[in-house]
């Protein structure tokens, strides 16, 4: 009885894999641009992103023009003026210009985007996990200069049409206000980031910088990061399948064929209720 319970598991799974094969289906949470003030509806390629927005050339959430105001000191993409406290220094610049290119142009950050109610946008990214070098490379880069608020989000004093420091605050050193590169990434943006461990090239950490010669590893990133968030209950980490339930952690296409597995084979419930209710 086991051999034949084992041969029809094994025929149903080829069954389903092979049905999947042919039945293409588009991961919402992949190659996704999300519902935000200066986005695209989808990703694409353009012909030309300005600086440092150009390794999303290739596929891209921001449009050209977009890319170009990302650059400048007060743009109309937001009227944010980043020397509110004094002129930002060019080394310290180019990590708040990288991550607003990241954020305007990457089709990569499906699995953090999340439901808001603005004024201005839909959607929003929380918790995108950073990599350490590009977290504490920009709290080292930018340490030296001086802002008075930790959230740039929210409360500041719009009344001149830009933000300028609210009413009775005071300019304090970077160092004072993230004493950690952590507190700069997770603060500054609420929470838009997550501080991590992961390491470039890791495959399980965002990157703002890379050099696209070598192909976007977001992309790698985003597609691992969408598994984990279908296969695993919320707030479990490391996900790692028993070989005797692999049934129950097939590709995502395959799930919608799961049915017909539970009409086959219906040891297949042995699955348990924990392991259906998680997906």
């Amino acid at each position: 009885n086991g051999v034949a319970v084992e041969m029809r598991a094994g025929q149903v799974l080829l069954v389903l894999l092979a049905a999947s094969a042919v039945m293409p289906a588009k991961d919402p949470l992949l190659n996704v641009c999300m519902d935000a003030k200066h986005h695209k509806t989808k990703p694409g390629p353009e012909g030309t992103l300005h600086g440092q927005c150009a390794p999303w050339k290739d596929n891209a959430c921001c449009t050209a023009n977009t890319s170009s105001e990302a650059h400048r000191d007060q743009s109309y993409l937001y009227n944010f003026n980043w020397n509110h406290c004094g002129v930002m220094p060019p080394k310290c610049k180019r990590h708040f210009i990288q991550d607003t290119c990241l954020y305007e142009c990457s089709p990569n950050l499906g699995p953090w985007i999340d439901q808001v109610d603005s004024s201005w946008r839909r959607e929003r990214i929380l918790h995108v996990p950073l990599c350490k070098e590009d977290c504490e490379e920009w709290w080292e880069d930018c340490k030296d200069y001086v802002t008075c608020k930790d959230n740039w989000h929210k409360g500041w004093n719009w009344a001149t049409g830009t933000n300028r420091c609210p009413w009775g605050s005071i300019c304090r050193p970077f160092t004072e206000v993230f004493p950690e590169p952590k507190d700069l990434c997770e603060k500054i943006w609420s929470n838009s980031y997550k501080y991590t461990t992961e390491r470039r090239g890791s495959g399980r950490c965002i990157q703002m910088w890379f050099d696209p010669a070598k192909g976007n590893p977001n992309v790698v990133v985003a597609k691992y990061y969408a598994w984990k968030k279908r296969s695993s209950p919320v707030g479990m980490e490391n996900v790692t399948p028993e070989a005797g339930k692999a049934v129950c952690a097939l590709p995502w296409p395959v799930l919608v064929l799961l049915p017909l597995a539970l009409v086959l084979l219906p040891e297949a419930a042995r699955c348990g209720p924990p392991a259906w209710g998680s997906l």
